[in-house]
């Protein structure tokens, strides 16, 4: 993980080196902050508090940079900035305009940081640009470096919401409803809630709740967990429980819920990694005595969908990598499958900050072929009666709808029985979408 350590003679705050530790490897190694952020903390020895407060720094600040790159470069004379000052200037702006951190704090603790990792060089910079940032409040911020709002509401909430303007009218062409715009996008903004799944036969959500967790009612499942590290639960360091957002709960369960005629014994998970749906459908099966066969296309991925369901009775889950846009397993195999298919993931914007920042609109060319073929293979690979869940982290409707209405169209085989599109700011999970269709 690339990082600039601290110069000699040098002292840093250690939650504020730790954060930049983070950007800087996100941004130099193309890292998934919440990936790095556990390496991060452990390595800088943070207590629990401190913890929370670098986490949120980090990831805070990755999630609103497109706002502050905007207030930073109306506070600059001189355009342009080394990377490395500008991340300092990206948590600074972070601490004045969205966290309770008092100015001068937040002031020297910026120019420390750029003093111990830059050099002397641009710690004047660094004063002068964020005493100007603390003139003013993230509102007023945002009116002056928006597009008037009257005028151009998408640009304004482009870059007062922190999303690129293309992403803000795919979403906004989702929406069913377009006032609600502005809720989603400051929704994808808000860190999401820890959600736990009580993995069926194996936990119970009573445990969960007798640990500190609160159950939802949403999913029969599901307990979130309002504060603490959810590894400390027993149920979870022993993979009886896991980490799942609630909307991925509900898709496997649209799964395992649809009505099948006949023979249930062969369930399939096509896209399975990193494994957390698989390991709650295996939980299922297991207990009705079906079978799951979990299958990734990377074999790194294909492991953490084995250490996911290691917990399952070794007789109700195999797990397989290989390509599944050519299958190992003969047609009409089996009698359930799930595609949670690759997708630019705009549906979990709030626990991927860097996800907004690196996909573009030309992915949706390379995603949505991939994404029909991962589909038909899933409807070629059940029996006659046996039901396909299609999924996406995505409310993208060319990803959802659109998919599945330009695979059914051309098959007489298939008929699509039901669908839901959950949202952040109305049913507070990532903005999952599935469809049920039936081969027929």
């Amino acid at each position: 993980m690339a990082e600039r350590p601290a110069r000699r003679g040098t002292r840093t705050d250690r939650p504020r080196q730790a954060a930049l530790d983070v950007l800087t490897a996100v941004r130099v190694d193309d890292a998934y902050a919440n990936l790095v952020l556990p390496q991060v903390v452990r390595r800088h020895g943070l207590d629990a508090r401190d913890a929370a407060f670098a986490t949120e720094l980090a990831s805070g600040t990755i999630r609103l940079q497109g706002l502050y790159d905007a207030v930073i470069e109306a506070c600059l004379t001189r355009p342009r900035l080394q990377p490395e000052v500008r991340d300092v200037l990206r948590i600074g702006c972070h601490q004045l305009l969205s966290l309770r951190v008092p100015d001068h704090a937040a002031i020297s603790s910026s120019v420390d940081l750029a003093r111990a990792n830059v050099g002397t060089g641009p710690t004047g910079l660094v004063n002068a640009v964020l005493r100007k940032v603390a003139s003013r409040t993230v509102e007023e911020w945002a009116r002056r470096v928006a597009p008037d709002r009257g005028e151009d509401e998408v640009g304004h909430l482009a870059v007062a919401r922190s999303h690129p303007r293309w992403m803000v009218e795919l979403l906004a062409e989702a929406l069913p409803d377009p006032s609600g715009l502005d809720d989603l996008l400051t929704a994808n903004n808000t860190p999401p809630r820890v959600m736990l799944v009580a993995r069926p036969g194996l936990a119970t959500v009573e445990e969960l709740a007798a640990a500190g967790a609160e159950p939802t009612g949403r999913s029969p499942y599901a307990a979130e967990l309002a504060g603490g590290d959810p590894g400390a639960l027993r149920a979870v360091a022993e993979g009886r429980a896991g980490v799942q957002d609630e909307g991925s709960q509900l898709v496997a369960l649209a799964l395992a819920d649809a009505e099948v005629a006949g023979r249930d014994e062969r369930w399939l998970d096509l896209c399975a990694g990193p494994g957390g749906k698989a390991a709650l459908l295996a939980a299922l099966a297991a207990r009705r005595g079906a079978h799951v066969t979990a299958h990734e296309r990377l074999p790194h991925r294909a492991a953490l969908v084995a250490r996911a369901v290691a917990a399952v009775p070794p007789g109700a889950v195999s797990v397989l990598a290989g390509d599944g846009a050519r299958p190992a397993w003969l047609p009409e195999t089996f009698d359930r499958a799930l595609v949670d298919a690759p997708c630019t993931g705009l549906g979990a914007l709030r626990r991927r900050p860097e996800a907004r920042w690196r996909r573009t609109r030309d992915d949706l060319a390379v995603l949505v072929p991939l994404q029909e073929v991962l589909l038909d293979v899933a409807l070629d690979s059940v029996r006659p009666g046996g039901v396909v869940v299609y999924a996406t982290c995505s409310p993208v409707v060319a990803e959802t709808s659109g998919v599945v209405q330009g695979v059914v169209s051309r098959r007489e085989d298939t008929r699509v029985e039901e669908s839901f599109q959950l949202w952040p700011h109305v049913d507070g999970t990532d903005a999952m979408y599935a469809a049920t269709l039936r081969r027929l």
